[in-house]
């Protein structure tokens, strides 16, 4: 069976996020469900966009998509472990936004590495569209965590 390998990339993080797993995060395998890790990921992005002074429906005038994820499940969470998760943005470039993903149990034990691709979209034409120069800016001036 060939699996997602991502790398993620350290030198580029701009958050760190803590969160808990909620007892309505576990699936019937009694732990952390893939549909709650995708509502984390979302939460974790948005706060570390924040952080930054961006929200995803307003991105320099444009509204954001996700139009790709991928995971790597590397082990278990389970209520009510305390995660940290990290959000790395590496400089944009092109018409995507890569976002990665890191969450870490609070002994280091690394949950899953997730990576998603962003399209900035013209409401008008409904096209993407490429990274605006001032987000391209944002992103190479953000203090890194």
């Amino acid at each position: 069976m060939e699996r997602v390998k991502l790398d993620f990339p350290h030198d580029a993080v701009i958050h760190r996020h803590p969160m808990t797993v909620r007892v309505t995060d576990m699936n019937y395998g009694r732990h952390l469900g893939h549909d709650a890790l995708v509502s984390i990921l979302h939460e974790a992005r948005i706060q570390a966009l924040a952080a930054v002074n961006l929200v995803e429906w307003d991105m320099h005038g444009y509204p954001s998509v996700v139009v790709d994820l991928a995971v790597q499940y590397q082990s278990e969470a389970r209520w009510p472990d305390a995660l940290m998760v990290e959000t790395a943005i590496p400089a944009p470039e092109g018409k995507a936004l890569t976002v990665y993903h890191r969450i870490l149990k609070e002994d280091g034990t690394v949950v899953a590495l997730a990576r998603l691709n962003k399209l900035l979209i013209d409401m008008q034409t409904g096209r993407p569209v490429a990274i605006p120069p001032a987000l391209v800016s944002a992103f190479s001036s953000v203090e890194r965590a």
